[in-house]
This record gives structure tokens, C-alpha cells and sequence, in this order.
């Protein structure tokens, strides 16, 4: 049962422009905005019904974590389950609701931005009798423009997502691909987490800008650790934050990008690049000693338009302890040493494809590479191995590769009714580990179908 402050939300955007629609003289332009006091209250969103058809069992729900598709056989080399069967869902989850208000303070202009989906936590009967899916924030920013400077404060994509106009925080100027999937393209550096950022734009063409964001020493469920090292030091995949597991973190992510926009002729160009800093410190109780490392990361990313309404996009991330924005391919940033050093893990991904969208057909390819270097040791025995793509495990990924092909189909829009799009998407998913065990397959394969029908509010 949702909250009564979810509820609440949820009634008043539904019902407050229904009324206040009816008290007007005439029909309100779209979109539809409510004026209160000096500010606009401009609601969005979308209805979404997907569904999802895999050709193997990966136990996800609309959105696919790539790093952990299921092999045909276990590590024992007997036949697994969940890589020999299909599975075929459908989901409302993805249907959104957002709420931009915009103001002016003096001189300066205010923004505020929320944004909410269904993919929240689930109750138990979800897929029995219910599909109780609940609410979840996605994002919420405010946002301070005073003439060339920017502030922003909040949850927003994180500024390492490649970008598609200047480093704007609105979805629509952002790079994560068309695909349906949630967990979008793989390959794809992107989080969508709590931070603030300062953007100087020093002309319309150029932008840059620092920001500070929610740190998270990740390790994901690869890394093997020594005996003695306290697991909970380190996010393996489990942790929330806030929980008595949650991983501590040295300081905050710090970000630091540049765009670059040109205009030729009635085409826009988009070219940016960013780095990333990390701290990473833990606790050895044997002998009160700490450890500490740094890990880096940089991205080259360009959205190119050659003629109108065709796109040309390139993603490239590079990184020594930056895997954790690599999403959902379960990369780790480090790995803990048998005597409790740390050691950062090298890693890069790419997205290359292009969008062509001739009046209502939006048609897109992309083809993404993900790649990281194994790092292994031994524990203080001597023999048990420990680090990141020790031999014969199925969960250290060496490399995942994807192929996606789609279409967009915009039935009809309409300012006054909203819209109609069906979206079509095929995947077929890759992932390879440093070295298989013996007796099973050498990599894990997985093609899968989205089909999405999607209203457009007005």
C-alpha cells in the first residue's frame, strides 16, 4: 500500500489539473502548466506496458544486469536451469510521472526537477495476484542560474553520463541510449546519484563544471577477499546505504567535465570529456593499520549530426578504479591484497552506434564493448588465490559485448491528448570470463525482445 505522502502525490497530480482545467474559459494550452505564486508547476510523464522475452533466465525484471547472465552448466559442469530456459514477463513499471517547477529569484532563474517511477521495492505478492510495484525516485535537483554560473543540488544523472547537449541536467539532453531496457545499453557509464555540481558557460558553445557526488567502494560479487579482511568494509553488491552493511567511503566522487556544442548549418554537434577522482580507504583490526588507494577514470564522448536527423555517437571510458560507473556489468574498482594493501582494477567501455529519425520513426543501432584486466594473488596460506578473474570462476567478467538494434513508431501527438509510441528493441548479450571452468561453455549468450507501448501525457 503506498505512503500516504505517495498517495497524496499521486492524487493531486492526477486530479489538481483536472480541476484546475474546469474552472478556465477556455481550453489551456499544452503543456499544461499550473501557475502558483511566481512559479510553474509543468507535470509530465508517461504510461508504459512492456514486455520482455530472454532467451535465458536471468532472474531481472525489465532491466537486464549484463555482468551476471546465467551459463548453460554450473561451475560443477552440470546442467543449470536458469541458462536453459526462456522467460516472458510483462511490466507497468517503467511508466513514469515528472513535476518541473521553474522561478525566477531577481535576476536569477530557479528550476526544480522530480522524476518517479515503479521500480521501486516490491511486495511480496508481486507476480502472484498483485502487481504492486512501488514508487521510486529517479531524480530530484534543484537547479540556481544566475547569468554564466550554475548550481545544482540534488539527485540527478551523474555528471560521468555522456551528454547530448552542454552538461544540462534535463533526461532529454542526456546520452543513455533509446533502448527500453532500464539498465539501458551495456557499456554505458551512468548512476543517477545524490550530489552537487558548480557549471561556468562562458559562451552558448561551451560549458564546464565540477561536481561532487555519492562515493560507493565497490567490489561486486567477483572479487574474492582475504580470510581475515572484514567484508563489510567494501560494497559487494548488498550494501545499502544506511544499513548497518553499508561500505564506508573516504570523501566524494569528484567530477570535473567540459562540452563542447557547435552549430553547422541547422545540425548540432556534441562533444564532451570528464574525469573522475576516488578515494578508497579500509581497516585492518589485526594490527589497528589502514590502507589507502586512489582510482581515476576519463571519458571521450561526441554526438555527431552529419546531415539533419542523423546521428553518429561514440562513448569511450577509461579507468583504474572507476568500474563501478561501467553499471551492471559487475566490474569491481579494487581488490584487498593478502597482506590488506589495495590494488585499483583497470577497465574501459565504449558505445558506438547512430539514430536516424525520418518525421515519426526513430530508428537506432548501437554496439557496446566492455573490457577489464584480471588482478589476482594469494591469500597469506599460500595457496588459496584471491583478487579479481581468478581461473575458473563464471562471475569475473573479462569482457561483455552487445549488439542492440530498435525502432521507435510515434503513432500520434497531439499538444491537447499526448501520444502514442510503439517501441520494438533487440538485444543480443555476451559476456566472456577470464577463464571458464573445465567442462563448461566459454561464454554465457543471451538475445532478448523488448515490445513497449507507451502514452505520452500532453
Amino acid at each position: 500500500m503506498p505512503r500516504p505522502t505517495a498517495l497524496a502525490a499521486i492524487i493531486l497530480t492526477i486530479f489538481v489539473p483536472a480541476a484546475f482545467a474546469q474552472t478556465q474559459a477556455t481550453p489551456p494550452t499544452s503543456p499544461l502548466a499550473i501557475h502558483v505564486g511566481d512559479a510553474d508547476l509543468l507535470i509530465g510523464g508517461f504510461m508504459d506496458l512492456t514486455s520482455i522475452t530472454r532467451s535465458t533466465n536471468t532472474g531481472n525484471g525489465i532491466g537486464t544486469s549484463f555482468g551476471s547472465i546465467p551459463f548453460t552448466t554450473t561451475a560443477a559442469g552440470t546442467p543449470n536451469p536458469a541458462g536453459n530456459l526462456a522467460e516472458t514477463r510483462f511490466s507497468a513499471q517503467n511508466s513514469r510521472l515528472t513535476l518541473q517547477a521553474t522561478s525566477k529569484v531577481g535576476s536569477a532563474s530557479l528550476k526544480g526537477y522530480l522524476e518517479a517511477d515503479f521500480l521501486g521495492n516490491t511486495s511480496t505478492n508481486l507476480n502472484v495476484t498483485s502487481n504492486s510495484d512501488g514508487l521510486r525516485l529517479r531524480l530530484y535537483w534543484v537547479q540556481y542560474t544566475q547569468s554564466k554560473f550554475e548550481f545544482l543540488a540534488g539527485q540527478s544523472w551523474s555528471f560521468m553520463t555522456p551528454g547530448r547537449n552542454g552538461l544540462s541536467p534535463m533526461p532529454g539532453d542526456i546520452f543513455y541510449s533509446q533502448d527500453v531496457d532500464t539498465n539501458y545499453q551495456s557499456g554505458l557509464t551512468w548512476g543517477r546519484t545524490p550530489g552537487v555540481r558548480f557549471i561556468a558557460h562562458p559562451n552558448d558553445k561551451v560549458a564546464a563544471g565540477i561536481a561532487l557526488e555519492n562515493p560507493q567502494q565497490y567490489i561486486g560479487s567477483a572479487v574474492v577477499l582475504p580470510a581475515a579482511f572484514p567484508a563489510a568494509e567494501l560494497d559487494s553488491g548488498a550494501s545499502a546505504i544506511g544499513s548497518s552493511s553499508a561500505a564506508p567511503n573516504q570523501f566524494p566522487d569528484i567530477i570535473g567535465k567540459i562540452a563542447f556544442d557547435p552549430k553547422t548549418g541547422s545540425t548540432h554537434q556534441h562533444i564532451d570529456a570528464a574525469f573522475v577522482v576516488r578515494g578508497y580507504k579500509t581497516f585492518n583490526p589485526a594490527n589497528s593499520s589502514t590502507a589507502s588507494e586512489t582510482g581515476t577514470g576519463e571519458s571521450v564522448n561526441v554526438v555527431v549530426e552529419p546531415v539533419k536527423n542523423f546521428k553518429l555517437i561514440a562513448t569511450n571510458y577509461f579507468s583504474k578504479g572507476g568500474g563501478r560507473y561501467i553499471a551492471n556489468e559487475n566490474i569491481p574498482d579494487l581488490v584487498v591484497n593478502a597482506d590488506q594493501s589495495l590494488s585499483t582494477v583497470k577497465s574501459w567501455s565504449g558505445i558506438y552506434g547512430v539514430e536516424v529519425q525520418p518525421k515519426n520513426t526513430l530508428l537506432y543501432g548501437y554496439y557496446s564493448v566492455v573490457r577489464a584486466d584480471a588482478l589476482t594473488g594469494f591469500d597469506v596460506n599460500g595457496t588459496t588465490r584471491i583478487g579479481f578473474g581468478i581461473p575458473g570462476s563464471q562471475s569475473a567478467n573479462q569482457k561483455v559485448n552487445e549488439l542492440t538494434l530498435g525502432v521507435t513508431q510515434t503513432l500520434f501527438r497531439d499538444p491537447k491528448i499526448g501520444g502514442m509510441q510503439l517501441m520494438l528493441q533487440y538485444s543480443n548479450v555476451e559476456r566472456t570470463p577470464f577463464s571458464a571452468p573445465v567442462n563448461t561453455p566459454s561464454t554465457a549468450k543471451l538475445n532478448m525482445v523488448y515490445v513497449n507501448v507507451r502514452y505520452l501525457l500532453p
